[in-house]
């Protein structure tokens, strides 16, 4: 089963960084994000992927390119033109690159990769989302539930303090940012037959969680999966620091085996 990953976005709300990189290339605790998602899924045996390029697409086909370099020892012979590769550290990853054009939106930037799904389904998520989902529970989920696609559902952290006041305006209780308001939300990890690409065009404006996926709801083809642990989107600068920051502490919950050191190429 292939996973794709939509990556083409300008992230305009990131500009900080988006101004010089892709999104997906804005680096967490010194590697992009991108990498820690494929990760993710690495973790529980799916190495296929499918990468749906547009905004700065040739920076991380580059990244892919040399990927090899930046996570090795080389030795370069200038005058014999030679590069000898010492402590490699690979990947077991496919990796298919695909152009889906720089302003496509992401219905069509799916349904631009259809020929490269052989399978009778795939994975499909965004490229600036971390999870501590497992991926073989969702799945197993989508199997049960026997329709054409499932979205996993999250509830976000609160953005503000909520308030109990008494009948007296007394303040009976405060609470920083709790977390969520009872609300559930498309957290971005999906599970879809293939049979879906029939609810895609090519047509550049269409968006996956427009017409597509409100099709299936009302033909009830669209399960969900609520997933109740760590979730976080990277949509603005404050977003990349709380990233940093869990990631600094060394247990990021989005990895499955926190006391491995993870190694990987630096990227800037």
């Amino acid at each position: 089963m292939k996973v794709v990953i939509l990556a083409g976005g300008m992230g305009t709300r990131l500009s900080e960084e988006t101004n010089l990189r892709p999104k997906p290339m804005v680096e967490i605790g010194g590697h992009p994000i991108l990498w820690h998602i494929m990760k993710i899924y690495s973790s529980y045996g799916f190495n296929e992927f499918i990468i749906c390029l547009g905004y700065k697409g040739q920076m991380i086909k580059e990244y892919f390119a040399n990927y090899f370099l930046y996570s090795s020892d080389v030795t370069i012979d200038l005058k014999e033109n030679k590069l000898e590769i010492h402590n490699s550290i690979s990947e077991p990853w496919k990796v298919t690159l695909v152009d889906t054009g720089l302003a496509t939106q992401t219905g069509a930037r799916i349904k631009k990769i259809e020929k490269y799904i052989h399978n009778d389904r795939f994975l499909l998520t965004y490229g600036d989302g971390l999870c501590d989902i497992e991926i073989d529970k969702l799945i197993a989920h989508h199997d049960k539930t026997g329709k054409i696609a499932t979205l996993t559902a999250v509830q976000p952290e609160g953005r503000f303090g909520v308030l109990d006041i008494a009948s007296d305006s007394v303040i009976n209780k405060f609470q920083e940012k709790p977390n969520g308001d009872g609300n559930w939300i498309n957290g971005g990890f999906f599970v879809f037959e293939k049979s879906f690409f029939n609810y895609l065009s090519l047509d550049e404006h269409l968006v996956l969680e427009k017409d597509p996926l409100e099709k299936l709801v009302a033909q009830k083809e669209l399960a969900t999966f609520k997933h109740h642990g760590f979730w976080k989107c990277m949509d603005t600068a404050r977003d990349k620091e709380q990233l940093e920051q869990v990631w600094g502490k060394g247990n990021a919950p989005w990895i499955k085996n926190p006391r491995k050191k993870f190694e990987a190429p630096l990227w800037s």
